[in-house]
């Protein structure tokens, strides 16, 4: 019994082809920015476990750290730069982008300071990189709702300028603590990580007002 043969599988007309070339499916710039995020956040946590133990090899993962951070940001401007279209503002991806990727820099530059001047960690820069992990915690928890639930996004902006202001308010009782003593070298010195890490902060606090702006932007 003969049969009739099947059919050619079915494929995407020309005109489809075409709009595709013209107007391309736009990056997933909501998974691009929480998952630089989570790479923001997983750097803090190194800094932490760095400002409490001191280990050389935990620096040392912490510009490796960076450096696999660069990645995520040139992948993600460069995606930013070739998008026909973007979710929300460009503007807005570009600081978040740049925002998270300073604060990563900042990690880095610390344990470089730190290893340079020769000083140790010491109780107030392990209270402050607590206070960074937990801004960024709170950054990637926003991104993460920004596709979905975008105006729970809001308290995570939030938080993380709570978590900047309590890095600022350590940073005062770190000088105030600082500055009793007369080895005024070790002061400099230390005064010098101290604004590394509170500049790593106010970085934070930056791409928390940017993920307001988007929430305020999308919902």
């Amino acid at each position: 019994m003969d049969h009739d043969p099947l059919p050619p599988p079915k494929t995407r007309s020309i005109v489809h082809r075409v709009l595709d070339r013209i107007f391309p499916k736009a990056p997933d710039f909501f998974g691009m920015l929480n998952e630089q995020a989570e790479q923001s956040h997983h750097t803090t946590l190194l800094l932490v476990d760095f400002m409490q133990s001191g280990d050389p090899a935990l620096a040392k993962e912490i510009k490796r750290d960076e450096h696999r951070a660069d990645t995520v940001k040139v992948r993600n401007l460069h995606a930013l730069n070739e998008a026909f279209a973007t979710p929300f503002d460009r503007e807005d991806i570009y600081r978040a982008v740049m925002h998270l990727d300073n604060v990563v820099n900042y990690c880095k530059s610390t344990v470089n300071e730190m290893d340079a001047l020769g000083v140790k960690p010491d109780p107030f820069m392990h209270a402050m990189a607590v206070q960074l992990a937990a801004g960024t915690a709170a950054l990637t928890s926003g991104f993460a709702r920004l596709a979905s639930t975008p105006r729970e996004a809001e308290q995570d902006a939030h938080a993380a300028r709570k978590a900047d202001r309590r890095v600022e308010k350590i940073y005062r009782k770190a000088l105030a603590a600082l500055f009793q003593g007369e080895e005024y070298i070790d002061m400099f010195k230390r005064r010098e990580v101290y604004r590394h890490l509170a500049n790593g902060a106010h970085r934070m606090a930056a791409c928390a007002n940017t993920l307001h702006d988007i929430v305020v932007k999308i919902t």
